[in-house]
């Protein structure tokens, strides 16, 4: 099924519909990211509100990638005179960013405000050599 067709669900009630237009449906598009580089450090912020960064959240580096893997689950209830409601929230949400090649294994990470924030160090670019002749020696 694909997301669009998963998006528009009939299942949905109109109002959810809305409100996840509104939203932005993190489910369908994935983690919201902003990746930057501040001197020598790439710095991606992830927006994940609402989870436990410890339990919740897996950052790994490898194969020239930066994954982010987050499940969310959240309980509501409601209780008014005579009446009682629960509903459950919950996915599981992954991103796969590209690295480049010179991303080095030493990255941290944070998260506050509902904002993950990994930091990995770039070396500084290596100033390529300028061009010399090479002499040829006869044999």
């Amino acid at each position: 099924m694909s997301d669009l067709i998963r998006w528009f669900d009939t299942r949905r009630s109109p109002i959810e519909m809305i409100e996840r237009l509104f939203e932005g449906d993190v489910a369908a598009s994935g983690i919201r990211v902003e990746q930057l580089v501040e001197g020598t450090t790439l710095v991606v912020r992830a927006e994940l509100p609402g989870i436990d960064p410890e339990k919740d959240v897996e950052i790994t580096l490898g194969d020239g990638f930066l994954e982010i893997r987050a499940e969310r689950q959240e309980k509501r209830e409601e209780k008014d005179m005579g009446s009682y409601r629960s509903e459950f929230r919950y996915g599981s949400f992954v991103r796969r960013l590209p690295l480049p090649d010179t991303v080095q294994q030493d990255v941290s990470a944070s998260y506050k405000d509902g904002v993950l924030e990994v930091r990995a160090p770039i070396p500084e670019q290596v100033q390529p050599s300028p061009a010399q002749r090479i002499p040829i020696a006869r044999g």
